[in-house]
């Protein structure tokens, strides 16, 4: 691809008052106007001064230039060029975004967060965004370090990671049909233990889900299922699942007792399973591996008679990579030496086998490409030198992520529904067009064959229908 002109005959000029960017905030914003997120801010905020008046309209303002690929408040000048006043009411000056945001106080960030749960209620209500989740509702918890700089933000330190940041914690729902959404966050010190506050958030996410199910109109027959690696494996994450009727599949520290557990596993009881680089042979309907799992019933936390969960523990074994070197070298040991991998989990057998469940536990991994989505977005930097005014950030980026994940499910393309948010953006956000007025009316003239016309089309056909007939 080249220039049809030569550069010298190439000329810019910003003087068209009648462009915008980012058309596909129109049906976008339509979809959080039909599902009230203005009118949620309205009546759970209740920011002082004059810094805090028109919450609504400034949440609004937030979430959409957070959709339209802000990542710090200069960013949210991408509401005021060319036509946008046209278009949209309330532009903010980001000044004016960011004096609402340094407002906050912990409980207004509590506040938030309702909206944001109430929020994910009523997208979900309006889109098939949670498509099954009265089936089987798996929810991933883990947290992530968003890295800072410099020595002026409230809250920095070095946690696990060695990196200077805030450590955002993450809860998120996905099934078998729809991509994960956030359901709960909280945003904590740097130098924060990951466990630390993940029984609350664990509470405030069953309870989320909690709702979506009954909206879905769930059953008794639907389930539940909290994953989580070792570092929330304790009484309070556990016990908080379990109370709920929640099951659990947590990775377990290998200590004394754990260990003792793994040893008592009989060799003619672990199976093969499909791993990285396993093959299957057609002659016996086995993989080829040597990654091997089993079994054996468990009782976690039994220092105290009423912490107690009975359930199974799983164990994954592969070889020791260090043994494998001395094998390439020819020098072979007196025995097989394994690297073993064990999590709990409440799910019942007659339920989920042990290979199933080890492959249900090992998609954990879903919610590190939440983590990385939110980092390439909203989250690549934390705007703000106060720590209040970077955890109400925190969930307006997790607002926009559930918003952009919506749209995106609208379009009914199954492959856009499951993008990132980096994707959905380029495709149904960032459309150029011309606004021009015709009989009192505002109409947007987009470009000519846009690869993802369709889609776009698609969406605003949706969004501007009856509210009964918009997720048909």
């Amino acid at each position: 691809m080249q220039l049809s002109h030569t550069p010298a005959a190439t000329s810019a000029v910003f003087d068209d008052p009648n462009l915008i960017g980012s058309a596909g905030l129109v049906p976008i914003l339509r979809l959080a106007e039909r599902t009230g997120l203005a009118a949620l801010a309205d009546e759970h905020l209740s920011v002082p001064t004059d810094k805090g008046a028109n919450a609504g309209a400034k949440v609004n303002a937030l979430v959409a230039s957070m959709v339209a690929g802000a990542d710090s408040l200069d960013d949210m000048a991408l509401l005021r060029h060319g036509g946008m006043g046209r278009v949209f009411s309330r532009c903010y000056a980001p000044s004016t975004l960011g004096s609402f945001l340094r407002t906050f106080t912990f409980g207004h960030v509590r506040q938030l967060d309702a909206v944001a749960s109430r929020f994910l209620t009523a997208l979900a209500k309006d889109a098939p965004v949670v498509s099954g989740v009265e089936q089987l509702a798996v929810v991933d918890i883990d947290d992530t370090i968003i890295e800072v700089h410099g020595h002026t933000k409230q809250g920095a330190g070095f946690g696990y990671t060695k990196v200077r940041g805030l450590n955002a914690l993450i809860a998120t729902v996905s099934t078998g049909q729809a991509a994960p959404v956030i359901v709960a966050q909280r945003l904590r010190k740097g130098s924060a233990n990951s466990a630390r506050g993940a029984q609350r958030l664990v509470r405030d996410a069953l309870k989320t889900v909690r709702t979506l199910r009954q909206q879905e109109g769930a059953g008794t027959s639907g389930r539940v299922l909290l994953r989580a690696d070792s570092a929330y494996y304790g009484h309070p994450v556990i016990g908080a699942a379990v109370k709920t009727g929640a099951e659990v599949s947590v990775t377990v520290r290998l200590d004394p007792r754990v260990k003792a557990a793994i040893s008592s596993i009989a060799e003619d009881a672990w199976t093969t399973i499909e791993y990285p680089r396993a093959v299957f042979d057609e002659d016996t309907g086995v993989w080829i591996s040597k990654a091997q799992v089993a079994e054996v019933p468990y009782t976690a936390f039994t220092s105290k008679k009423k912490t107690q969960v009975t359930g199974r523990l799983v164990v994954r074994r592969i070889p020791d990579a260090n043994a494998e070197k001395k094998k390439r070298a020819g020098q072979d040991g007196l025995f097989e030496l394994w690297r073993h991998h064990a999590f709990f989990t409440t799910t019942p057998k007659d339920v989920a086998d042990t290979v199933t469940i080890d492959k249900v536990h090992r998609a954990h991994a879903i919610i590190e490409q939440v983590h990385a989505d939110l980092k390439s977005s909203a989250l690549a930097h934390l705007p703000s030198g106060k720590f209040n005014a970077n955890a109400a950030w925190l969930v307006l980026a997790v607002m926009a992520f559930n918003l952009t994940r919506t749209a995106a499910t609208l379009t009914g393309s199954d492959r856009l529904a499951r993008a990132t948010t980096a994707t959905v953006r380029r495709t149904l956000v960032a459309v150029p067009a011309r606004v021009a007025t015709s009989a009192r009316r505002i109409v947007l003239h987009l470009p000519r064959a846009w690869p993802w016309q369709h889609l776009w089309t698609v969406l605003f056909e949706r969004v501007h229908a009856p509210p009964a007939t918009a997720a048909t």
